[in-house]
C-alpha cells in the first residue's frame, strides 16, 4: 500500500513513514492510494471475530511495512477488556427500535478519542524503537484529544508530547484531565482563541520543514492518518453488532467537528461496509452543515466560532474535510490545491461547481445541526425514557439521527463522551450528577501543571526548541 497527498505533491510514501509525518510536506493530508475493497465472502468472515482481531484484518489492508506477527500483538496489547472495560470493546446499546449507541467512551480518558490514541501510541513506540529515534508530538485539542493523546504518550520512551489548548474553552473536567498530568514528557500549553487558532498554529509549524526535521515533530490529530485509519474498525464492529446478516444496511450518525470520525465512515463505506447514510450532526457552530446542504465551505474567525455546551465540537475548520473533498473531486489534487491553498486561504471560503455539489449524494452524506436547548432536551428525554445519560455531543447525534431516520433502517450513533466530562449540563438537563468513577474523585482539585503561551506559531516553535534536544 502506498500513499499520496491530497495537493499531489508527495507520492509512494509507505504507511511508517506517513504515520511519523502527519502532514505531507505540500500542506495536504496523506490518503491510501486505493481503499482496498471488502467483498461479502470477507465480511462474513470478518463478522464473529474478536475486536483485536477485527482491527488486525483491517489495518492489514492498509498496513504492509509492519511484520504481521509484530502488528497483531500490538493490535492485541491495544484492545484489551482491561483498557476499554468489556470483551466486546464497543458495545451496541439499543435505545429504541430506530436509534442505537456505539458506546466509544470506556477507555482511559472516557471519550472516543482512546479508540485510536491508545493504538497511535502504540504504533509511535514500536516505530521509534525500530529506528533508534525519538518523536515530539504537537496537537491540538477542543477538548478530549489532549487527554487522550497524552494518557497513550505519557512514560513512553523517546517520545514528549507539546499539546495545544483553548483557553477557557474546555469543560471543567477536561481541563483538569489533561493538566494534573505531572509527567516531564507531556507539556500543556494553553493558547488565547479558539480551537482553530490551535489548530492554525501546528499546522504552520509542520509546515515549517527545516524546524519540523530539526526537531522531529510528529501529529496525534486526526491529520495523522494512522488514527483516522483505527477510526474504521468500529464501524464494522458497529455493523456486525447490529446486523445478523450482510444483506442489511445501517446508517451512523456522527457528532463532528473536524470530520475525523466520520471520515472513517466515508473510508468504511468506500471499502464496501453497507451504510446507507452517513449522518453527520453539527452544533451551532455549523460550517459542515452548510456545506453539505449548499456546497459552500465557509471558515469563521475566532471571534465568530461560539462557545457552547458541546464544546469539543466548537470548531470552524475542519482538518480532515480535505479529505472527503479529494474523493469527491475525483482525487483532481490540482483542483483540492486550489480550493484548500487558494481560495480557501485567501477570501476564506471556496463553493463547488452546481455539478460538484451533486456528487455529494452518491457518498450517502445528509447532516443536521443542534443547539443547547436541543440537547437539553435530548438528554433530559433519553434519560427519562431509556434511562441512559449520554453527553452533549452524543445528544447532538441522537437529536439529528432521529430527524434523517430512514424507516426500516437502524441508525447507530456514535458515543463521543462518557457524560461525566460535562456535569454542568447534565444536572441541568436530568437534575441528578452524573456517575463518576472512583479513580477520577477529586480530580478538578489535584495540582496543575500548564503554561499559557502567544497564540503564534513562533512563541510554540521557541518553547518546543527550549526543551527538546536537537
Amino acid at each position: 500500500m502506498r500513499y499520496v497527498s491530497t495537493r499531489g505533491g508527495s507520492v509512494d510514501r509507505r504507511f511508517s513513514e506517513v504515520l511519523m509525518e502527519g502532514l505531507a510536506p505540500d500542506g495536504g493530508l496523506y490518503v491510501p492510494a486505493h481503499y482496498p475493497t471488502v467483498d461479502d465472502a470477507a465480511l462474513q468472515r470478518w463478522r464473529g471475530l474478536p475486536y483485536a482481531e477485527l482491527a488486525f484484518e483491517i489495518l492489514a489492508l492498509y498496513i504492509d511495512d509492519v511484520p504481521p506477527d509484530e502488528l497483531r500483538a500490538i493490535v492485541a496489547t491495544t484492545y484489551t477488556p482491561e483498557t476499554f472495560g468489556s470483551t466486546q470493546i464497543v458495545p451496541l446499546r439499543e435505545l429504541d427500535e430506530s436509534i442505537a449507541l456505539l458506546n466509544l467512551s470506556n477507555g482511559p480518558t472516557f471519550a472516543f478519542k482512546d479508540m485510536a490514541m491508545q493504538l497511535l501510541g502504540n504504533l509511535f513506540e514500536a516505530e521509534l524503537r525500530r529506528r533508534g529515534a525519538e518523536l515530539n508530538i504537537l496537537g491540538a485539542t477542543s477538548g478530549d484529544t489532549g487527554s487522550a493523546a497524552q494518557y497513550a504518550m505519557r512514560g513512553k520512551q523517546n517520545v514528549q508530547v507539546f499539546m495545544l489548548s483553548p483557553l477557557g474553552r474546555m469543560s471543567p473536567f477536561q481541563q483538569a484531565q489533561m493538566f494534573s498530568l505531572q509527567d516531564e514528557n507531556i507539556h500543556n500549553l494553553v493558547v488565547e482563541g479558539s480551537f482553530d487558532t490551535c489548530q492554525d498554529i501546528v499546522k504552520a509549524v509542520s509546515a515549517d520543514l527545516a524546524f519540523k526535521r530539526q526537531y522531529d515533530i510528529g501529529t496525534v490529530n486526526s491529520i495523522n492518518w494512522a488514527r483516522l485509519l483505527a477510526q474504521v474498525v468500529y464501524y464494522f464492529s458497529g455493523y456486525f453488532q447490529a446486523t445478523n446478516d450482510n444483506s442489511e444496511r445501517v446508517s451512523f450518525c456522527v457528532p463532528s467537528g473536524n470530520f475525523g470520525n466520520i471520515c472513517a465512515g466515508h473510508v468504511a463505506r468506500k471499502m464496501g461496509l453497507p451504510i446507507e447514510k452517513l449522518v453527520l450532526a453539527t452544533n451551532e457552530n455549523d460550517v459542515l452543515d452548510e456545506f453539505f446542504k449548499t456546497g459552500r465551505y465557509r471558515v469563521r474567525s475566532s471571534g465568530e466560532t461560539m462557545v457552547t455546551s458541546s464544546p469539543s465540537m466548537d470548531i470552524s475548520k475542519a482538518s480532515n474535510f480535505e479529505r472527503f473533498i479529494f474523493d469527491l473531486l475525483g482525487r483532481d489534487a490540482h483542483r483540492v490545491a486550489d480550493l484548500f491553498d487558494v481560495e480557501l486561504s485567501q477570501r476564506g471560503q471556496f463553493c463547488l461547481t452546481e455539478q460538484e455539489t451533486a456528487c455529494i449524494a452518491r457518498y450517502g452524506f445528509v447532516s443536521g445541526k443542534s443547539t443547547h436547548v436541543d440537547r437539553l432536551r435530548t438528554i433530559s428525554h433519553t434519560w427519562q425514557r431509556h434511562r441512559t445519560m449520554i453527553d452533549p455531543h452524543t445528544a447532538d447525534g441522537v437529536k439529528v439521527a432521529r430527524e434523517h431516520h430512514l424507516p426500516g433502517t437502524r441508525t447507530i450513533v456514535l458515543e463521543t463522551a462518557l457524560p461525566l466530562k460535562f456535569e454542568d449540563i447534565i444536572r441541568e438537563a436530568t437534575g441528578r450528577d452524573a456517575p463518576r468513577p472512583s479513580a477520577v474523585a477529586g480530580l478538578e482539585e489535584r495540582p496543575r501543571r500548564c503554561e499559557v503561551i502567544a497564540p503564534s506559531a513562533d512563541a510554540v516553535m521557541a518553547y518546543i526548541a527550549r526543551h527538546c534536544n536537537a
